[in-house]
């Protein structure tokens, strides 16, 4: 029995393709959790680049390549792969960050818990929104866009052919833009239910200076924005699902603009 040959030019075109495939797996949700031991993200990178590598071998450099050009390239991969995982991010931080101020409007603010994606003590709501929406990620196979985009950037973007000078950092500015106004969306019905109930509440006050607003507000806004949250709950997924079927064009758009 013959073993295989690996020539340098094998080597170094698994290198490559090795290095933007564990980059996506870095900041892609889930995974990049601080919950997962870096060995087992490593592992699950390698055991797909090797699966990954015989399909796109012939994309990637056929010549033997100098340290200097090999380095080069193995870093715009990596940044190519940071770019696309963070794409998915953007929901999950929009998602969290929309917990946040739902948190410390109904008086959670000192209520923090351990997150072990961020290890970071976060608040009790963002931790709950940010769980859900990566349960939902997984129910909708969500993941399986990334897979699918991995092996599709090979097609579209040839190892050694990002340009950032392009159209890429100002859609990543328009992401970033987008996010902000996901969380706005997501947090708006509380929000409102909370502002009216202030409202009320100061109105109360003026009628009723012997009433106790201070002890009266706390169980009425978390009371009521748990019964908002639960009545709006179709609405945060339908949010979200349209969120995470719209990755695949804007992976496309990228993989156009780089």
């Amino acid at each position: 029995m013959e073993l295989p040959i690996f020539t340098t030019t094998m080597v170094q075109g698994f290198l490559i393709c090795l290095a933007r495939i564990a980059a996506v797996f870095a900041v892609i949700p889930v995974f990049s959790g601080g919950q997962i031991p870096p060995q087992m993200r490593i592992g699950v990178a390698v055991m797909f680049a090797l699966l990954t590598y015989p399909v796109v071998q012939h994309v990637l450099p056929v010549t033997s390549l100098n340290i200097t050009d090999m380095a080069i390239i193995v870093a715009a991969e990596v940044i190519f792969g940071l770019l696309v995982g963070f794409i998915a991010q953007l929901i999950f931080m929009a998602a969290e960050f929309a917990g946040s101020v739902i948190g410390y409007q109904m008086g959670f603010a000192a209520a923090n818990i351990f997150d072990p994606t961020t290890q970071q003590q976060v608040a009790l709501i963002s931790q709950f929104q940010g769980i859900f929406a990566i349960l939902l990620f997984l129910s909708v196979n969500a993941h399986h866009l990334f897979l699918e985009a991995i092996v599709a950037s090979f097609a579209m973007l040839p190892p050694g052919g990002l340009n950032l000078s392009g159209g890429a950092i100002p859609m990543m500015i328009e992401l970033s833009n987008h996010a902000l106004i996901l969380s706005v969306r997501l947090v708006a019905p509380i929000m409102a239910v909370l502002i009216l109930v202030t409202l009320t509440l100061g109105f109360m006050t003026r009628i009723f200076p012997q009433l106790n607003v201070f002890m009266l507000s706390f169980p009425l806004n978390i009371g009521l924005s748990f019964i908002i949250m639960g009545l709006t709950f179709g609405v945060f997924v339908a949010i979200l699902q349209g969120e995470f079927a719209a990755l695949s064009e804007r992976f496309l758009r990228l993989f156009s603009l780089l």
